[in-house]
């Protein structure tokens, strides 16, 4: 009876170490391998929808790896992108708004209060891109993309525009080109509305939830054609996971 009395001592001891234990290792993933982020706004429709929860890969960036053409990244507002977004916010009644707020810091619910964006890249430094051709669609040094993600019933822009992308910026558009004030709301701004690459938080790879609307977000065949602009150092490869 002493020796299992012993024994159930020792186990209910190491609970608080094992729980302590699993909150370190997901601060760490949170911290440098993959964050939940919830999508607030329709500005990636039909893509991502509003409350979607989607995965980001903040691992990859620490590797030298650079945001390419068709990715869906997550930045931080570069200033004031924000207050143009149509944000979809839910309250939630006391006690259960706490118990977010611990699983939103250690990593296991996404945060839907981030002052973070979520758009798809569309040209990268050195890149001319540009609205529209004959046909009506955005072209990358001169090719033309054929979106098929862009929301149903909208044009690829209804604003023209010819933008050089510095160095080390993006130039970044919501899927829902009617409802996403990105890089062509902020032309008039300097750096012509692109974002730093510095400021990107990772890549979304994947919507986990809800489980009915699960994919894996993957560079569209579109920006596979698209030519090199003529004078441009080489990149950074991406790993190959």
């Amino acid at each position: 009876r002493r020796v299992r009395r012993r024994r159930r001592t020792r186990r209910v001891g190491e609970i608080p170490l094992l729980v302590a234990v699993a909150l370190l290792i997901a601060l760490v993933l949170k911290t440098f391998l993959v964050q939940a982020f919830v999508i607030p706004s329709g500005s990636m429709e039909q893509t991502i929808r509003i409350g979607d929860r989607v995965l980001v890969d903040k691992l990859t960036p620490w590797f030298g790896a650079r945001p390419e053409r068709g990715d869906v990244v997550v930045f931080k507002d570069p200033g004031g992108w924000l207050q143009a977004e149509n944000h979809h916010v839910t309250s939630d009644p006391v006690g259960v708004k706490q118990v977010k707020q611990v699983l939103t810091f250690i990593g296991l619910l996404p945060s839907a209060d981030e002052q973070d964006l979520i758009k798809r890249v569309v040209a990268i430094g050195g890149d001319t891109v540009a609205c529209c051709d004959a046909k009506g669609r955005v072209t990358v040094n001169g090719t033309p993309l054929d979106e098929p993600y862009v929301h149903p019933g909208n044009t690829p822009s209804d604003i023209r525009f010819t933008v050089r992308v510095p160095e080390g910026r993006l130039f970044v558009m919501g899927d829902h080109r009617a409802n996403s004030a990105d890089s062509r709301f902020h032309l008039d701004e300097k750096f012509h509305g692109t974002i730093s690459e510095e400021g990107v938080l990772g890549r979304a790879v994947v919507i986990a939830w809800p489980f009915s609307h699960w994919s894996r977000l993957e560079e569209p065949a579109a920006f596979r054609s698209v030519a090199e602009p003529a004078r441009r150092g080489r990149r950074r490869p991406r790993p190959v996971a």
